[in-house]
């Protein structure tokens, strides 16, 4: 018997460590883990953890982006685990609101980062912290058109339809070349953020459309791939083409002017200010519902100033 009761006391402060150690976690739940995109929002996770006294940080994602349902359980299950607070980059604008507003029921704070929630889901969060998408879309159109004029043909290579980074970006993009040319646009063909995808969609779009002048990479996979496809093709420098974000792959794409230029977001900035904003939060202290966290257009001639270092990964 005095085993016995040694063994569940045992157990029970086994129980009450793991649920003390879930109370000081936030976690960090992002699209998917295999990109250097999101592995640059967990860098400024982790250096922004120390603000967030007495809290851990834990960082998952699926496997890819369209995994959806994936990352829908992460949210729950940090929910039943009874986490300090959440940070979260939502796949899906309408599957991930169901978890966020359990999350909001359970008394857990949420911070969106990235891509907006379904329209009527805003009070399930505190903050969303994101790049303006749409002005970001339209950015990456200017610098398009200022390179290949108003008329002719241009491909649009996107990622994954419905995501809510997705229609504000491609969205911009798609209204400014309609509101400010005559160029014709190709697509948008959806890669759901696979590299190899976009290779072979872009491969095919450049065959198929011997005429084309320029061609926008919507995401870092897909502009990658993109990327790829086109120097394969043997049209580096011939075609002008514009890429977003701006991990290593895409920064030599600039330098070897494959790509004309790639509009970068500030990824390391989303994971630091958003674990800021949610140690303000457990601190009880206001915070700003909306954060734009920035863009910069990175060319050949900017790449290694200052205003495109602080932003490339």
């Amino acid at each position: 018997m005095r085993r016995l009761a040694t063994v569940l006391m045992a157990s029970a402060l086994a129980f009450a460590g793991a649920s003390a150690a879930s109370a000081g976690e936030i976690a960090v739940i992002v699209k998917t883990v295999n990109s250097t995109f999101w592995q640059n929002v967990q860098k400024g996770a982790e250096a922004a953890i120390g603000s967030a006294k007495g809290n851990t940080m834990t960082f998952q994602g699926p496997a890819a982006e369209s995994a959806i349902a994936d990352e829908v359980n992460m949210v729950e299950n940090a929910v039943n685990r009874k986490v300090s607070a959440i940070l979260l980059a939502p796949s899906d604008p309408d599957a991930l609101v169901p978890a966020v507003k359990k999350a909001w029921e359970a008394r857990i704070p949420v911070v969106i980062i990235d891509s907006q929630l379904a329209s009527g889901a805003d009070k399930y969060y505190q903050s969303f912290l994101a790049t303006d998408n749409r002005k970001a879309g339209e950015l990456a159109a200017k610098a398009l058109i200022e390179k290949v004029g108003t008329t002719g043909k241009i491909a649009v290579m996107s990622y994954v339809a419905g995501a809510g980074s997705e229609i504000g970006r491609v969205g911009g993009f798609t209204d400014y070349i309609k509101a400010n040319s005559k160029l014709e646009i190709v697509g948008p063909y959806y890669s759901q953020s696979q590299m190899a995808t976009a290779l072979n969609q872009t491969t095919d779009v450049l065959a198929a459309n011997s005429d084309l002048k320029g061609i926008f990479g919507a995401n870092e996979p897909t502009a990658i791939g993109m990327g790829r496809a086109i120097k394969q093709a043997g049209k580096a420098g011939k075609i002008v083409a514009i890429g977003f974000d701006g991990n290593q792959d895409l920064q030599e794409f600039v330098k070897d002017g494959t790509l004309t230029a790639t509009v970068v977001q500030g990824s390391y900035q989303m994971g630091e200010k958003g674990i800021q904003t949610l140690a303000s939060i457990l601190a009880k202290q206001k915070v700003d519902k909306t954060v734009d966290t920035g863009v910069v257009v990175v060319t050949k001639d900017n790449i290694d100033k200052p205003e495109a270092k602080n932003v490339l990964y």
